[in-house]
């Protein structure tokens, strides 16, 4: 299995690397047809072959860093279609970087923008037939992992379902309640690629856990709350014992500071230029039923300190009459036709700049919650307070890597994993990803109907 994990590795790295110099391929054959020829004519500069590698090296640089931010050199980790939008926005961020630089040169805005915008269709209709190909060939020759379940009482249909969703990369061959016993466990590991450990007791995972340890084999496993906040501490050594250091803040005063420099920046930069958008938009919900444009609510921030998050309005004026707070379901009534749609592209979150300049919230964290809504999650979770030892969040971990309705206490295990391993890179990447998640309709899916806030059967059990 570790000779197939290396081919696999090999196959992937080969892959992406190959498709990253083809696009850039199409960049080097326009550098020289056109750009190079019109800034050679105008400035009377020309380039040696160096300078020529240079141009297209940064190229290839910048390339293989959105890619490999946005996820597009996973090859057989994600689905085709992301892997083709991850691909769709690190071209498009790497294209604008690179016409701007070609400008520059050129001494103001190059001549044939057009050539751009085509070359980035060249480029979008070459990847579109080489991520089909390659993860059919990927598909081909590394077949999903024969995967042993073995769980406690709490249902696992949840999980189940989400394996299925990965017909091509996982298949659970077999499920095993932890009831039937270590022993018979652990014979019907060796028939398996891997073991995933699932809502089982800590006692009885750490069992499991050692046995695989010891002899190599692979574990998928559900972390509780304990075991996020330990992957984010530090190791010390007490002489010559090892220690593991969880610190009493979460961000130090040097994180504080560049934090609150790059939300103050990022926020006014997006102000000015979703401007046009903001103006349409409140047109927009003004025609439509006549009602107010925003809409002021109360959520909590750090340390469960209450403000007035403003939104856009996207529900109808007597959405709450009953006086009732609940998160929106599918296909909720209470919204309104263009509430759906600036609700589908995040538009309605654009007023909570002004709430980031007001330093009521960072543009990265924990996304704010009302005070009922939390007092209902931490009757079942009292874990959620840890989720607001920072700045409630415009974006946030559990809202890149989660959906709007991921279940409560795995959004709380996402946003833990923000706090415990934060650093100004993951508040940069997390905020070029937010971009992408915009085009993911499960990222803004509703609750179930019946969902108010919490689920109770989620979180029973979760912490033995």
């Amino acid at each position: 299995m570790r000779k197939n994990d290396s081919k696999k590795r090999l196959f992937i790295l080969t892959l992406s690397l190959l498709g990253l110099c083809i696009l850039t391929a199409f960049y080097a054959h326009d550098w020289f047809t056109y750009y190079y020829q019109h800034i050679a004519n105008k400035t009377a500069n020309r380039f040696n072959t160096n300078g020529h590698r240079l141009i297209i090296g940064l190229y290839f640089a910048l390339l293989f860093f959105f890619s490999n931010t946005y996820g597009a050199l996973k090859i057989g980790y994600l689905k085709p279609l992301d892997i083709f939008l991850s691909q769709l926005f690190a071209l498009l961020c790497v294209n604008v970087i690179s016409y701007s630089q070609l400008s520059l040169m050129y001494g103001w805005f190059m001549l044939g923008g057009h050539h751009m915008i085509w070359m980035t269709a060249e480029q979008l209709l070459f990847f579109a037939v080489w991520d089909f190909v390659t993860n059919l060939t990927y598909r081909k020759i590394f077949p999903p992992r024969q995967l042993l379940l073995v769980h406690g009482d709490r249902p696992i249909e949840d999980i189940l379902n989400k394996f299925a969703t990965r017909q091509d990369k996982y298949h659970v061959a077999r499920c095993m309640n932890i009831k039937e016993g270590y022993d018979a466990i652990k014979e019907a590991m060796d028939g398996y690629d891997a073991v995933v450990l699932w809502d089982i007791h800590t006692r009885d995972r750490n069992v499991l856990l050692k046995y695989c340890y010891s002899r190599s084999i692979r574990i998928y496993m559900m972390p509780k709350i304990p075991d996020v906040i330990v992957k984010g501490s530090s190791q010390i050594h007490l002489f010559d014992t090892p220690l593991l250091l969880t610190r009493e803040y979460a961000l130090n005063i040097e994180q504080r500071i560049v934090k609150r420099i790059i939300d103050v920046v990022c926020a006014l930069l997006l102000l000015i230029l979703a401007s046009p958008i903001m103006l349409l938009t409140a047109l927009c919900i003004r025609l439509y039923d006549g009602g107010p444009v925003f809409y002021a609510q109360v959520r909590c921030t750090k340390d469960a300190r209450q403000f007035r998050i403003l939104k856009f309005r996207s529900m109808r004026v007597d959405a709450e009459k009953d006086g009732v707070a609940r998160l929106a379901s599918r296909h909720d009534t209470r919204i309104t036709p263009v509430g759906r749609f600036i609700r589908a592209v995040r538009i309605d979150e654009l007023p909570q700049l002004f709430n980031i300049l007001k330093g009521e919230m960072s543009f990265v964290g924990p996304r704010p919650e009302r005070p009922e809504i939390i007092a209902q999650y931490m009757e079942e979770m009292p874990e959620f307070s840890l989720r607001m030892k920072v700045k409630a969040g415009l974006a946030g971990y559990a809202q890149v890597y989660g959906k709007y309705n991921t279940a409560p206490y795995d959004k709380l295990k996402l946003d833990l994993f923000y706090i415990e391993n934060y650093s100004v890179w993951m508040d940069v990447k997390l905020m070029l990803l937010t971009v992408k998640i915009l085009f993911t309709p499960d990222s803004t899916e509703g609750v179930d109907a019946q969902q108010v806030t919490a689920l109770k059967a989620q979180v029973e059990e979760q912490e033995k």
